[in-house]
């Protein structure tokens, strides 16, 4: 079997719309209903629900966890707007943050890990086992989760979902995209 891995040259939010129609297209050929997105302001978000309006694909959108910084980040606007096309818009515990509530390193060793991928393949695993762990997605049910570095979109993977407490049933079918690492 052949397939194509688009690496994008730096990340950023310019690979946003390339990330975008890649994860579109290959959710299209692969029969997957659902996507899980990244979104911190809302921006990737509103970007996302505008590539998908022409499929029945529904997104799930994950914002940072609400507490994490002093201010919420997310456009609450933004939410009603996603949420009126008939996705979801849903707030978890951000399962690698979770150092000073567990009182150890586990999940900072997990993350370090997984940036060795690059950042957004970290946020990938993590939102996908958010929208898992809340039933936004399924266990055993393909997604694409679409993630990336800072802002925007530069990752985008097929994958198997499952939640927390049976992370070894995850499965990263395919990489579609990711930004190369310096």
């Amino acid at each position: 079997m052949e397939t194509t891995i688009t690496y994008f040259e730096a990340p950023g939010t310019e690979n946003t719309g390339a990330t975008l129609a890649i994860a579109k297209q290959r959710a299209q050929q692969a029969g997957v209903k659902r996507v899980v997105i990244a979104s911190t302001t809302g921006a990737t978000a509103r970007e996302a629900s505008r590539a998908f309006r022409d499929t029945d694909i529904r997104l799930v959108v994950v914002p940072h966890q609400r507490g994490l910084r002093d201010e919420e980040r997310f456009d609450m606007e933004v939410a009603a707007e996603v949420e009126r096309q008939g996705h979801r818009v849903y707030w978890s515990t951000m399962l690698f943050s979770t150092n000073d509530l567990y009182g150890n390193t586990t999940p900072t060793a997990l993350a370090n890990m997984l940036r060795t991928f690059g950042q957004g393949m970290k946020v990938c695993l993590e939102i996908l086992l958010m929208a898992a762990d809340g039933g936004m997605v399924d266990r055993g049910e393909k997604v694409i989760v679409v993630a990336g570095t800072g802002r925007g979109a530069d990752t985008a993977v097929l994958a198997t979902a499952s939640t927390s407490n049976r992370i070894k049933e995850v499965r990263i079918h395919e990489i579609l995209c990711k930004p190369l690492l310096q």
